[in-house]
């Protein structure tokens, strides 16, 4: 299975609008998920697709990168792995020490 990145979606496309644009193109789809902002609901401007068949997949990335749908061409590549995040720490990351201990910064 491959996850396909797309970006530069409009944000009033739907999951059967970015099906459609791979069907039209020729590619069949096994799932379709645009992400959306968690508390208005509204599309982020980006989604994913998984295909079953790795071939097909790189056919969708040489046919369907930078094909227009709604006026935006979308850009379509292979999905990264998400980059790990540090949780911010109040005060720069620095543990701070008031228990008599002076060069412990």
């Amino acid at each position: 299975m491959t996850k396909l990145f797309v970006g530069n979606l409009p944000y009033k496309a739907t999951e059967a609008d970015l099906q459609a644009f791979f069907e039209e193109a020729g590619v069949h789809v096994d799932s379709v998920n645009i992400l959306r902002d968690r508390f208005s609901g509204e599309a982020r401007g980006f989604g994913f697709v998984e295909i079953n068949d790795d071939s097909v997949a790189t056919q969708a990335v040489q046919t369907c990168n930078g094909r227009a749908l709604m006026g935006r061409a979308l850009v379509v590549n292979e999905a990264r792995p998400p980059e790990r995040r540090e949780r911010a720490q109040g005060g720069g990351g620095r543990q701070r020490d008031f228990g008599g201990s002076k060069n412990r910064w």
